[in-house]
């Protein structure tokens, strides 16, 4: 009988045990969503100031960040005021950063997809002077080459603005489309914190413009990380411009580190 209601109570702690790790990996995820949340954020502070810093931190007790480089891959693609075929402009790589927690610790189910931030819209061009120029998400997604975790994933996007000008000479339209591009720094995972730094802004400029296309691919689609893991609304975007508009691109270069202080 003793023996019997050890057993029991050995399994029932075992269960305890079992519940709280769960309970605690689950507020863990909830709370590093914020994060990663704020990391997005941030992008827009650092991308455009060339030398700018800053240093977000994290706790994490299940889960570990990653940094992902060449996550995606940007092609652009004009159509000039009275031509007849599209333009290739330039592509840019992107990487990417995530909170992995393992789905042996953590799940939410196979094909979880949450959008975090924007929370309604999955196009990878925004539109507007508040638009964001990152996409944070959550997403499950079994088997994956890479690895089986439940992910927190902040990505840029481009932020699309437009604005007239009328002068002595007449009207001018311009489109401006601003493009954070995250590179891997050196990591060293000394302290649970991510450094973002401003390292270059790139400009390209085009004038007589009618239409822009941009497409996005997926190099390292062979780990997991396809379309279906992204799932943009689309993965090519075309914005029709004023005839005869001018282009700006803007791609500011973002130096991404792990633990560095």
């Amino acid at each position: 009988m003793t023996a019997a209601v050890v057993v029991m109570i050995l399994v029932a702690m075992t269960y305890a045990n079992t519940f709280l790790d769960s309970r605690m990996a689950e507020n863990e995820f909830s709370t590093n969503k914020q994060f990663m949340l704020t990391t997005g954020l941030q992008l827009d502070d650092i991308a455009w100031t060339i030398g700018r810093t800053q240093t977000v931190r994290y706790s994490s007790q299940y889960g570990n960040m990653k940094f992902q480089s060449i996550a995606v891959n940007y092609t652009f693609e004009i159509y000039p005021h009275g031509g007849s075929a599209w333009e290739p402009l330039f592509s840019n790589f992107t990487g990417m950063i995530l909170f992995n927690i393992p789905v042996s610790t953590y799940s939410v189910g196979n094909n979880y997809f949450e959008r975090v931030l924007p929370s309604s819209n999955g196009s990878f061009l925004q539109k507007g002077s508040s638009a964001p120029v990152s996409q944070v998400f959550c997403v499950e997604k079994l088997p994956m080459q890479e690895g089986n975790y439940t992910r927190i994933v902040a990505i840029p996007s481009m932020r699309m603005l437009n604005s007239t000008i009328t002068g002595p000479e007449g009207t001018s339209y311009y489109a401006k489309f601003y493009l954070p591009a995250l590179e891997p720094g050196n990591h060293q995972y000394k302290s649970q914190s991510i450094t973002l730094t401003g390292n270059d802004v790139i400009k390209i400029v085009r004038s007589g413009v009618d239409q822009v296309r941009i497409t996005v691919t997926f190099p390292n689609a062979d780990l997991g990380f396809d379309a279906d893991f992204f799932q943009f609304d689309h993965t090519t975007e075309t914005v029709t411009l004023l005839p005869d508009s001018v282009v700006e691109f803007y791609i500011g270069k973002v130096i991404v580190t792990i633990g560095q202080v």
